[in-house]
């Protein structure tokens, strides 16, 4: 008979492993103790932990505290990390021991089986490659996946989100320069008002998400900050003097973002304040993000009892009973997700409020919910865009009929004959169904003001 497990050891004492698994003892009991959810911590994370573990064996063979060849089969483990060739390993649910020891764990023990294997020995010889005294050398779980969740989520930010964000600004300002022309009723309380021009409204949206875009791009170099070193308190215990500064440098060397040591090492590790800003600048985001997709949905809305001042592109079929429905998938989509980053916000305020004296314990559901806050908001953004924004459409003539139709035209006319004789044109127009300018012309306005006053173009401005 084929042994499908191999027995594995730590400090409790023997565990029956799987025979293919990459991970060891720590992890297999994480794995039984904690069979809550099946959610596990994404890609991003995990190669931000083989980017910990080999910038890690990195330093400690640069201070001579690693040896060169434990050294060498470590790094190249943990390139095979980062490159997610055993992210099937990272088996530790999300909702685990408190402030990820069995996450920090899992990497060690993958990267030393790992390891052993580069340097001719095979998983679970310790003798060889020790997950804690090599792997893990000079780190604790309490700097490291606080560390790792700033990576995941710079990284995130920087190569998803924002370029995400700047596609969908430019697309809006497309709109916006191509949709000048048309004029249209704004609307105020969903209420009929003033004129505008369609291209200002989606201006209006492009410069909304630009300037949060702005925002979240400032706030995230907060994320930029980063204690590797401090260890298990601050205080950097068993670390070489200059393990953290060349740790961290190489870091910064690998993914080409300027990573760098905190101001205080005891602050970055009992308290991951840079998360939570993060987290609520995406839930602006998604709040800016909401409004648009929400307005686009009413704009849209018909085609022929809504509004239909705009036409967005078919898709899919609406409907399993109303033959020849099409509905706005794509902006319920987005608001769908935007709901989703709401909660996600919650829960990492809510765990970063939990820090208690040297060390936040609740750091691996904060790092699952940012990241995936980031992750379903760059690609639901990008699929809005390219699915709905690209390729919307103005009604001109449709927008044309409601401003001439807007009672609230008569607004132009307050200079000319007062705010009360305005009001009660606009109360006949209504109960006509005429044009201000009809009403105001049958009161006897000569048609010279009615041509300045009455300018649909003039009214919105520049």
């Amino acid at each position: 008979m084929t042994v499908d497990y191999r027995i594995s050891r730590d400090s409790l004492g023997e565990v029956r492993v799987p025979a293919s698994a990459y991970y060891g003892a720590q992890t297999e009991r994480a794995r039984h103790n904690f069979p809550i959810s099946g959610l596990r911590l994404p890609p991003r994370f995990i190669r931000a932990q083989g980017i910990i573990k080999r910038a890690a064996a990195i330093a400690n063979r640069d201070v001579g505290e690693l040896d060169p060849d434990k050294a060498a089969a470590i790094i190249a483990a943990a390139e095979e990390v980062i490159d997610g060739k055993f992210n099937e390993h990272f088996v530790v649910d999300v909702y685990q021991a408190g402030a990820g020891t069995s996450q920090n764990m899992n990497a060690n023990e993958v990267i030393a089986n790992r390891a052993c294997e580069i340097m001719g020995g095979e998983r679970g010889d310790t003798s060889l490659v020790h997950p804690n005294d090599h792997v893990n050398m000079a780190q604790s779980t309490n700097d490291t996946i606080h560390v790792a969740m700033n990576i995941a989520a710079m990284e995130a930010i920087t190569h998803d989100l924002l370029p995400n964000v700047l596609h969908f600004e430019e697309e809006l300002f497309k709109k916006a320069r191509l949709w000048d022309p048309i004029i249209k009723s704004g609307r105020t309380h969903l209420q009929d008002a003033v004129p505008m021009r369609l291209g200002q409204e989606f201006g209006g949206y492009a410069n909304a998400v630009r300037m949060r875009r702005e925002m979240l791009k400032q706030v995230s170099e907060r994320l930029l900050l980063i204690g590797l070193g401090g260890n298990a308190v601050g205080t950097g215990i068993n670390a070489h003097p200059d393990y953290s500064e060349k740790a961290i440098a190489e870091v910064a060397n690998f993914t080409g973002l300027p990573f760098r040591k905190p101001v205080d090492y005891f602050t970055f590790v009992q308290n991951p304040d840079a998360a939570v800003e993060v987290s609520g600048q995406i839930r602006a985001l998604a709040t800016t993000v909401m409004k648009i997709a929400n307005d686009i949905r009413l704009l849209s809305s018909g085609p022929r009892t809504g509004l239909a001042e705009v036409n967005l592109p078919v898709v899919q079929p609406g409907s399993s009973i109303m033959p020849g429905k099409v509905n706005p998938v794509l902006p319920e989509m987005m608001n769908m997700i935007c709901y989703q980053v709401f909660g996600c916000d919650m829960t990492v305020a809510s765990a970063g409020s939990a820090s208690q004296l040297e060390l936040n314990v609740m750091m691996p559901v904060m790092a699952y919910n940012l990241l995936h806050a980031i992750r379903i908001l760059a690609t639901g953004i990008r699929a809005f865009t390219d699915k709905c924004i690209v390729g919307m459409e103005a009604n001109e003539e449709r927008c044309l009929y409601y401003a001439e139709m807007s009672t609230s035209v008569a607004t132009a006319l307050n200079p000319l004959i007062g705010y009360d004789r305005a009001a009660e044109i606009a109360k006949r127009a209504y109960a006509e169904n005429q044009p201000v300018r009809e009403i105001a012309r049958a009161e006897g306005i000569p048609e010279e003001q009615l041509a300045r006053y009455l300018n649909l173009r003039e009214m919105t401005g520049k």
